[in-house]
């Protein structure tokens, strides 16, 4: 998104929709008193262009790429219209197909043609109702997203039993707490962020661990909340690795010096705030005679184009005769590629990452997320052979400042 080239095509892209979702517009405001239809049509073309205004001025206007305002709300109601508008569309297209057979069949078929033309005549026309259903689920699905704002401090306390026949007698009942995706640069209440530690300090837990993305690119997101993720503390120690965001990837930098120097501030605040940052290595934890290793390495993604910072080698060796180990790795992905064929004496890998898309459907029975295309393994928690991976929904949120189906999670595990 760097290239301003890229946002003029986007547009050129939503424009297109505009006049193809206008023509049902029409279809549906035939019937209208032609007041009305100027004001609806007037409404839906101010609203298109004010977003194609926005979405060309991003590039340009500096304030817009820093504010919190516009990054979390008003653009994710302009990608909400676009999602709205073309989720509405294949029934739009649905129709256009199907008047486009009737037409090409009564060319070569004329009486069939004209047969398949005459049904029209019964009930709701089809391409009234096909016009209908598409902006009605078009709309419904932009009032959920709107909706969706209100959930994104609602955390949800997930608790998991696990056990493993070879975890050492002295930590068997040990609570730890998992935090992941905390995207710092995205909140905006404190107050509520300090009631989702409330709740993570309510479990009395002997061990916190964080799997990554403390910020969205930049260290300094960090300055007003350093102090209220500084009260995390447990007797074990609260222990926490980096994820895809926190190297400041995603931003032009003016020089390299600047960018090392966000990730070495970024190093910098875990240790303010009383965290161990593991970067490729591993700590033991001891409880009399019995010892267990966590390890935690740089982000390491298999999929699409997230970074390979990651080293398994340098942070595994010294811990093969410890019995039981848990990994920190941000990427789930990371799981399948490399740790259940590389690494089978890891017994417990925790990760984050997808955010379950902060867009799905969950039940008792059911989940469901768009995310789960992608990624195999994308939320709560996957098992194969003695080995368990545990991926985290996400304490923040980015993109998208709401939760629609996947709340935000404090994961609380007890190791039995």
């Amino acid at each position: 998104m760097r290239n301003s080239s890229t946002w003029w095509i986007i547009a050129l892209v939503m424009l297109l929709l505009d006049f193809y979702v206008f023509q049902a517009l029409k279809t549906v405001t035939q019937q209208s008193s032609e007041k009305m239809r100027f004001l609806i049509h007037l409404t839906y073309w101010v609203v298109s262009g004010a977003t194609l205004l926005l979405l060309l001025s991003f590039p340009y206007i500096q304030t817009l790429q820093t504010s919190k305002i516009f990054r979390n709300y008003v653009f994710a109601i302009l990608v909400g219209l676009f999602f709205a508008k073309l989720l509405g569309s294949l029934f739009f297209m649905i129709d256009d197909l199907r008047r486009g057979g009737y037409w090409l069949m009564s060319r070569l078929a004329p009486q069939t043609g004209a047969r398949f033309m005459g049904e029209e005549g019964s009930g709701i026309p089809r391409s009234l109702f096909l016009s209908w259903l598409g902006l009605g689920i078009g709309g419904t699905l932009f009032g959920t997203l709107l909706y969706g704002f209100s959930n994104k401090y609602k955390y949800q306390v997930r608790r998991v039993k696990l056990s493993f026949e070879n975890l050492p007698i002295a930590f068997k009942g040990t609570k730890l707490v998992h935090i992941s995706d905390i995207h710092s640069g995205s909140f905006q209440n404190k107050e509520a962020v300090n009631h989702g530690i409330d709740l993570i300090l309510q479990e009395q837990a002997d061990l916190i661990l964080f799997t990554g993305d403390l910020v969205n690119d930049r260290a300094t997101e960090m300055d007003e909340y350093k102090v209220i993720f500084g009260r995390l503390k447990a007797p074990l120690g609260v222990y926490s690795t980096l994820g895809n965001h926190d190297y400041g990837d995603y931003v032009a930098w003016p020089t390299k010096e600047e960018k090392s120097a966000n990730l070495d501030n970024l190093k910098q605040v875990h240790a303010q705030m009383g965290w161990r940052l593991l970067m490729n290595e591993h700590v033991l934890l001891e409880k009399g005679t019995d010892k267990i290793a966590i390890l935690g390495i740089e982000n390491w993604g298999a999929k699409g184009r997230f970074p390979k910072y990651g080293k398994m080698n340098e942070a595994h060796p010294g811990t093969e005769q410890i019995p039981f180990k848990i990994l920190l790795s941000h990427d789930p992905s990371h799981w399948d590629a490399q740790v259940k064929t590389e690494y089978p004496d890891i017994d417990l890998m925790l990760a984050g990452h997808t955010h379950g898309m902060q867009f799905g459907l969950e039940n008792p029975y059911f989940k469901w997320s768009p995310v789960q295309w992608m990624y195999k393994q994308w939320a709560g928690l996957y098992e194969e052979g003695k080995q368990k991976l545990y991926v985290n929904r996400g304490f923040g949120f980015i993109g998208y400042p709401g939760r629609v189906g996947i709340m935000p999670e404090i994961t609380v595990i007890e190791l039995v």
